[in-house]
């Protein structure tokens, strides 16, 4: 029987690839973007939305340009050279400012570089689907900052930070606040909360990423017919709360049955949006 190796696979370029140029913009200044992708039976989930707001980040950032169907080759390349790797997979999809001399002002010879990585994966607990998970708000805030928000750029050191606040398997994920104290998201996943009868999510113009999962659950619910207002949550509504559920494009939707200590209860919606991805291209939500 052969066994699939467990040590990520990184490619620049379509070859193999073990280090990254020290002069790269990316390991000097954090200068870049990723997408993280869920690899299923060999085919990238959502890839489309992925390559999207990639390219609004390198926009943003005035990276490129990189043409969408030298990303989509990349992707393509990686998963037809590692098949044994790709059948539930993440794959991180990687553009630098490139190379360049030291200083914050990038040359104008400095050329965009494309890594992708693609890692082995194992899906979470059906537990995790089933019961709910427990989250708590973190201390640690995450800086306003428009030009930034929304997209993934390469530093993440607000949520390295925020990950350090708990260990052990007793805590699914920790929420994150701006310094204004407004909800943002997770560590690692987007929020939906009911205050009452009202579907939230919270506005990302300031600071957070827009998940791909977020969108997706945002266009199924608004295929259910349910509103969702995507708007600024105060310490308040996160308290009045009596249902929540994260997102991610790893594990899609899990429906949180703790916040702080204190229980909430899954309901009809969560678990009507969790049927419908389960029952369409989530086939691990209905595990």
């Amino acid at each position: 029987m052969k066994t699939v190796s467990t040590d990520p696979k990184w490619f620049a370029d379509g070859r193999d690839v073990s280090s990254v140029d020290v002069a790269d913009r990316s390991w000097q200044y954090g200068d870049g973007l990723f997408e993280t992708i869920a690899i299923r039976s060999g085919k990238a989930r959502l890839l489309d939305w992925h390559v999207e707001r990639l390219q609004i980040g390198c926009r943003r950032l005035g990276i490129g340009p990189v043409p969408d169907s030298y990303l989509y080759d990349v992707v393509a390349g990686a998963l037809r050279q590692e098949p044994s790797r790709s059948q539930f997979a993440t794959l991180k999809l990687v553009v630098t400012a490139g190379s360049s001399p030291r200083g914050y002002r990038r040359s104008s010879e400095s050329e965009p570089r494309v890594f992708v990585g693609l890692f082995p994966s194992q899906p979470i607990p059906a537990a995790c689907y089933r019961d709910g998970v427990a989250v708590r708000r973190l201390a640690t805030r995450l800086a306003e900052q428009p030009a930034l928000a929304g997209i993934k750029s390469l530093n993440r050191l607000e949520q390295v930070l925020a990950r350090r606040e708990w260990d052990g398997d007793d805590l699914f994920e920790g929420l994150t606040l701006d310094t204004s104290g407004r909800l943002i998201c997770g560590t690692m996943s987007n929020v939906f909360l009911f205050d009452g009868d009202r579907l939230l999510t919270p506005d990302l113009s300031r600071a957070g990423v827009n998940g791909i999962m977020r969108r997706k659950v945002l266009e199924t619910l608004s295929t259910m017919g349910r509103d969702v207002d995507v708007a600024d949550i105060d310490a308040g509504a996160a308290d009045r709360c009596t249902e929540m559920f994260l997102t991610n494009s790893q594990y899609g939707i899990v429906p949180v049955t703790e916040l702080d200590g204190r229980p909430l209860r899954p309901g009809v919606t969560t678990r009507s949006v969790m049927q419908l991805l389960g029952d369409a291209e989530f086939p691990e939500i209905a595990a």
